[in-house]
């Protein structure tokens, strides 16, 4: 019925639009889902004021307003119709499933009963009994287990007693979690408990374990050590604890050793010394037994160190061990806070190697400063700082550490006490200068100064380089840390202060000859026309370091040498004094605290050439000075030479006599660096003829200076190697400024005995009394040529004397007879500048005498070119130039005198030059003598 009703409405024609807006006029509270009276708000819509035709039209809205609304649902409805259909057919299906469903659960019900009805009673309980039975067997269980962790006690104390902390560990956490699955049990609350307690007492005793570490490493006990705090899972806690151990050991150990010694030298039980601080028991320490605690304090702190490297090693073996197994686990959790701990532990061993050094350094710094080290003698002094020396090597190979505290601090003690030992040695030197007698030292010909006990340390320090053959081809290309080679035993510290060469020095020799053999061999050979031996050759060669030029050598010239060198009566053997022979020994302790600590090699190089500058200074103070010298204007002295001479006396010799009592402190400081000026012995006769004017005494002096010279070179390379490179520009400008200069005091010296050996004076007056004006060309020399000749034959015999108690080098001999030549040649040129009158046959009369001279000294000596030889030819040549030639002949040659020139000009007058022309040259000599004056 309701649906014709519906139908109807849809029939009837309509205006979709216009119901619509019929439907959307509608009041919003009429769509409202809550429980809403139409009447009653209808008619409290109404005015008070009623108008029916306004109610009727009203009424016909809402009709309308109902009809449209009835239109639509009904539209609606029948719209829904066909689903509505199908759901009820669904609706009456479920309805016959549940009919179904009844009758299976009926069926059900009614065989469970039929079932039920067939067990028996006996059934039932035997499975009860069954369920009780399996209940006792795991109450026993848990019972015995209970029993067993009553009992782990007892082995944990046993396992604690064999070092096995790992097994304690793992026992004791295995217990703990067997205990908390009985923990329902109210005796396990009380075992639980007492196992707390167990894996404390675990974790105090593993700590003191870790701190044995530190002094005794023990790879076995370490390792067992570690495994327990990774079970623990604070292998980080136990890095924490090894470091505040080893802080604490290192404290420990040096209080200790210091205190045994004081209590040692104190002599009774008194404990006051316990409650002193480190600082001012190391006080306490007595010279006699400061260097045998230095050096077990540096053992004990080696230990120390070595056990903290060992450590390292220990985790760089297993870290890779672990990485390897890590990598082939699966486990990437694990793994993840593996590596973090890893990473953890060698940052914190890498950081804790310079803070151990740090400490370490400092312990000793403090009881360095607890001793003034100047009270020790030198060789003391010396082992204190080999002492410190190969602990800063330890520290530099530990963590790579300069040792900036020790450095510094040893190096203010070092710079104090070497500056007082060398103003002694200054001291000493000055004496041993003063009262040297300059007499030979005899050494063996093969001497070196490394055969010198002060030099052995080169020795020791060389051999793994000089010679790596010797050495395992493993080895060679290696360098063996200190941490190497005593890992497995010993101690570098060990070494004691008798630790010196037991080798007696076999240098010197016996009257010259290291036998008696050899010196008869010596002059068999001298006076043999056999081959000369090659030794001497080897001389020869080697020698010609002088300033002399020498020819080629040839088989003659070498049998000749009786002439040149007067050296082959003696063993080639280096000319040294017994003075020298100790200036070297101090270079070599010198080099030996230089070596031992590098940081000072500046102030020990500066040290060390001022005993060279004070050497060279005493051998020209004593046979070099001559204010005579420089107005030859031979050069004799180079500017370089000079220079340095100048800088010796200013920077090192005190000039003053006596002090000034007002002179300012800063004055009186700098006096203190200077040392006074040597005084030759009286002993040193250096005025007699018979002696060549004390020629062995000056060259035996030289020629030490030489020869130190030669040792500082060959000790360049070590100073080098040790010098600062800041520093080195100084070391360079002392080799080349004042080491090379050495051989240059030969010139100087030699030239005092050149000129008074020869009677040039006689030789000048003999010239004075030849006519130079004679009309005929003469075919005989002049007196004074021989009376030359014999002075240098006589000179040529000294010379001999001299070599028959020191031995003169070749190059000694050449400067010798080059001086002797030139000052004879000048004396030639001179007497010729004296004549009066001369003619064109004396001025062949002049050559004629020259060369007869020139002849004669060929045969007394080797030396070739004759040293000056131009200078008087060219002088007698210049005879016969024109006028324009003179001129400018003159202008060319200013190493004559103005004396000289002027007399040239004077005996050419009337010849071939006439009065203006002679103005003229005079005029130009003029001009050539005014800058001079």
């Amino acid at each position: 019925l309701i649906l014709e009703e519906f139908r109807e409405l849809r029939e009837q024609p309509t205006d979709p639009q216009a119901e619509q807006e019929l439907i959307n006029s509608i009041e919003q509270v009429y769509f409202s889902t809550d429980s809403f009276d139409i009447v009653k708000y209808e008619l409290e819509k109404l005015p008070p004021v009623l108008n029916l035709q306004e109610l009727e039209e009203y009424r016909d809205k809402l009709k309308q307003q109902q009809a449209a609304v009835s239109k639509k649902v009904a539209d609606l409805i029948l719209e829904k119709q066909p689903a509505y259909v199908k759901e009820l057919e669904r609706v009456t299906s479920l309805q016959t499933g549940l009919q179904l469903a009844a009758v299976i659960c009926t069926n059900g019900r009614r065989h469970l009963n039929i079932a039920k009805e067939g067990f028996t009673q006996a059934s039932l309980g035997l499975l009860a009994n069954q369920r009780k039975r399996q209940l006792l067997i795991g109450l026993l269980k848990s019972l015995r287990t209970i029993k067993t962790l009553q009992r782990t006690d007892v082995r944990l104390s046993e396992m604690l007693e064999e070092e096995d902390y790992p097994g304690a560990i793992q026992l004791c956490l295995e217990c703990q979690k067997a205990a908390s699955t009985f923990k329902h049990y109210s005796c396990i609350s009380e075992l639980n408990s007492k196992l707390q307690d167990t894996l404390e007492q675990i974790e105090e005793q593993l700590d003191v374990a870790l701190s044995k570490i530190c002094k005794n490493f023990d790879i076995n006990h370490y390792t067992k050590v570690q495994q327990a705090y990774r079970l623990l899972g604070k292998t980080q806690t136990a890095m924490d604890q090894l470091h505040m151990h080893f802080t604490q050991a290192i404290h420990n150990t040096v209080f200790q050793v210091v205190l045994g010694y004081v209590e040692l030298c104190a002599g009774n039980t008194d404990t006051k010394f316990q409650k002193l601080q480190y600082k001012d028991l190391c006080t306490h320490v007595t010279p006699d037994s400061y260097i045998p605690c230095l050096a077990d304090l540096c053992k004990a702190l080696w230990e120390v160190m070595l056990s903290y490297y060992r450590t390292m090693e220990w985790h760089e073996k297993h870290d890779s061990e672990d990485t390897i197994s890590a990598s082939e686990g699966s486990n990437m959790m694990g793994t993840e806070e593996t590596n973090f701990d890893r990473g953890y532990i060698k940052k914190k061993l890498e950081h804790g190697l310079t803070r151990i050094w740090q400490d370490v350094q400092l312990k000793v710094k403090t009881y360095l400063l607890g001793t003034d080290l100047s009270i020790f003698k030198y060789d003391d002094f010396i082992f204190v700082l080999d002492i410190i020396s190969r602990l800063m090597q330890v520290g530099e190979e530990f963590c790579g550490s300069k040792s900036e505290v020790l450095q510094e601090s040893i190096r203010k003690q070092s710079v104090n006490y070497f500056k007082n030992y060398h103003r002694t040695r200054l001291d000493e030197l000055r004496m041993f200068l003063e009262n040297e007698t300059w007499e030979l030292c005899p050494v063996k010909s093969n001497f070196s100064i490394l055969q010198l006990h002060e030099f052995k340390f080169m020795e020791q320090s060389r051999s793994p380089s000089v010679s790596p053959s010797k050495q395992p081809a493993s080895t060679s290309s290696k360098t063996v840390t200190l941490f190497e080679q005593y890992c497995s035993g010993g101690n570098p510290f060990e070494i004691q202060a008798n630790h010196k060469d037991e080798e007696t020095e076999d240098v010197l020799a016996s009257n010259g000859y290291e036998s008696d053999e050899q010196e008869k061999s010596a002059y068999q050979e001298y006076d043999s026309d056999s081959d000369v031996p090659e030794e001497l050759k080897r001389d020869y060669v080697d020698e010609q370091t002088g300033d002399a030029p020498v020819k080629s050598v040839s088989r003659e010239t070498l049998k000749s040498r009786k002439k040149s060198d007067y050296s082959l009566n003696k063993v080639n053997a280096p000319i040294l004094t017994n003075t020298t022979l100790n200036v070297i020994r101090l270079v070599g302790k010198y080099m030996q605290m230089m070596n031992i600590l590098k940081p000072i090699a500046f102030d020990v190089i500066h040290f060390m050439s001022q005993l060279f500058d004070y050497y060279l200074y005493a051998i020209y103070t004593f046979f070099g000075r001559n204010d005579s010298l420089e107005s030859t204007g031979l050069g004799l002295s180079s500017s370089r030479l000079r220079t340095t001479l100048n800088r010796i006396q200013e920077s090192l010799i005190d000039l003053e006599v006596s002090a000034d009592p007002t002179a300012t402190l800063a004055a009186a400081e700098e006096r203190k660096e200077k040392v006074p000026s040597p005084h030759l012995s009286h002993l040193v006769v250096l005025t007699s003829g018979d002696t060549l004017y004390g020629l062995a005494e000056r060259v035996v002096a030289t020629e030490s200076l030489v020869f130190l010279a030669e040792q500082f070179e060959f000790l360049q390379p070590h100073l080098d190697a040790v010098m600062p490179a800041v520093k080195k520009p100084f070391l360079q400008q002392f080799y080349s400024q004042t080491v090379s200069t050495a051989s240059e005091l030969r010139k100087p010296i030699y030239w005092i005995v050149a000129g008074k050996a020869i009677d040039y004076e006689q030789m000048l007056l003999l010239m004075a009394n030849v006519k130079w004006d004679v009309k005929e060309i003469m075919s005989q020399h002049n007196i004074y040529v021989d009376a030359l000749l014999k002075e240098f034959e006589q000179f040529n015999r000294r010379l001999n004397e001299v070599s028959k108690r020191v031995r003169i080098p070749l190059p000694v001999s050449n400067i010798l007879w080059e001086h002797c030549i030139r000052l004879a040649n000048r004396t030639i040129v001179e007497g010729y500048a004296n004549v009066k009158k001369c003619s064109n046959e004396g001025r062949a009369l002049m050559q004629l005498d020259f060369q007869q001279f020139l002849m004669k000294l060929e045969k007394l000596t080797d030396i070739r070119p004759i040293p000056d030889k131009e200078f008087v030819e060219t002088y007698i040549k210049a005879y016969y130039l024109t006028e324009n030639d003179m001129e400018r002949w003159i202008k060319e040659h200013r190493e004559y005198s103005t004396k000289q020139l002027t007399n040239l000009v004077n005996v050419c007058l009337g010849s071939h030059i006439n009065k203006k022309a002679r103005q003229k040259l005079l005029a130009a000599i003029d001009d050539i003598d005014r800058p001079k004056r």
